[in-house]
């Protein structure tokens, strides 16, 4: 066998391309399936530029090479697959600037072409057929389809399509009190717990105490604590503790986000006191007495079984810091509260039906 050094490259001349030779393949806008890069090779193109020149006579010839292919043959000289000059006879080398000109005027008029931009109007209206739940995708549309899910407009016809006289509903979120600007967004989203029905069957299904609970509350700052006497089922009192807590913002998390800017003539609409809130309330069947904890930080809450091993105990260690993710808190610098017997645990957020507004939402 010989040996690839031995090999001479056969070289392609333009002599060997004859009127027959040239196929349907060759011609711009030939299948690109028949033809892999879509454009006439270079050889090629000038078989068919010398043979256009013999067949036209003596005006082809001195015309531009441009104009006699694409009038005769209907060849582009810029889908060659090279870029260098063809041939100097046919002056092709002197549009080689211009072919980077209307590339780059392509590229422009490209990305002009983006889409277009409907009026906010058209946003607003198809706004009205939006489902509760869909909210945040149509928001994520683009820009105007989330400006117009900032305006009044927008959350006081979400709450009169599913408004419904037959729900009793809060003082607060009732059609005279639902007008005022001030928390809007905060009351048509708590009044949709009320009256839409998969928000509210999402409450009741859902458990009184996830299994994320200490992992959402760690590093929360207590805003409010109080205790009050309840009445069980049974008709026997018992005690609810109750925290307040904020979720506090992880500084130490990897990574940031770009916020749009909110209108300002629509801030008041989304002002709320208890964004990012929960409250932790926990029924005991006897009082005891524990210290106070407002303004601290939890950095530790466990559940377990109480000593009579028919109820739970809940511990919570509260301290003036929070605690860097990795290390454990120490327990001698902080102030434990140990709530045993326990009889139940519930966490809900600021929207849940049953969360205490704020006095001033």
């Amino acid at each position: 066998m010989p040996k690839k050094g031995n090999r001479k490259r056969l070289k392609f001349r333009a002599e060997d391309v004859c009127s027959e030779s040239v196929t349907v393949a060759d011609y711009a806008n030939s299948d690109p399936a028949i033809v892999k890069s879509g454009r006439v090779k270079k050889a090629v193109t000038h078989a068919i530029e010398k043979e256009v020149k013999l067949l036209c006579g003596l005006e082809a010839s001195h015309g531009p090479v441009q104009e006699v292919l694409s009038s005769v043959v209907g060849v582009r000289v810029e889908d060659c697959e090279s870029s260098d000059d063809l041939d100097p006879e046919g002056g092709v080398g002197e549009h080689k600037g211009s072919r980077k000109k209307k590339s780059k005027r392509r590229k422009e008029s490209s990305e002009a072409d983006g889409g277009e931009e409907y009026p906010i109007d058209i946003w607003l209206l198809l706004a009205s057929y939006i489902r509760p739940e869909d909210v945040c995708k149509f928001a994520l549309i683009c820009k105007n389809a989330w400006t117009v899910t900032c305006t009044a407009a927008f959350w006081l016809r979400l709450y009169r399509r599913y408004y419904n006289l037959d729900i009793d509903l809060p003082a607060r979120l009732r059609p005279y009190s639902i007008g005022k600007m001030r928390c809007l967004r905060a009351c048509v989203i708590r009044s949709l717990f009320h009256m839409y029905e998969p928000y509210s069957s999402r409450i009741s299904k859902s458990p009184s105490l996830p299994e994320s609970t200490p992992t959402t509350l760690l590093n929360s700052k207590c805003l409010l604590f109080w205790v009050q006497k309840v009445i069980g089922n049974r008709q026997e009192p018992m005690w609810e503790f109750s925290f307040k807590f904020m979720k506090q913002p992880d500084k130490y998390k990897n990574g940031c986000g770009s916020r749009l800017k909110l209108p300002s003539q629509y801030q008041e609409v989304h002002d709320n006191p208890d964004h990012d809130c929960y409250l932790l309330q926990v029924t005991t069947l006897n009082f005891i007495f524990t210290s106070v904890v407002m303004g601290m930080t939890l950095t530790l809450f466990t559940i377990n079984v109480s000593t009579d091993m028919r109820h739970h105990r809940v511990r919570l260690v509260f301290q003036d810091s929070p605690v860097l993710r990795g290390k454990k808190p120490r327990n001698e610098q902080g102030v434990q509260v140990v709530l045993d017997p326990v009889h139940s645990v519930r966490l809900m957020d600021w929207w849940h039906p049953q969360y205490p507004t704020s006095a001033n939402a």
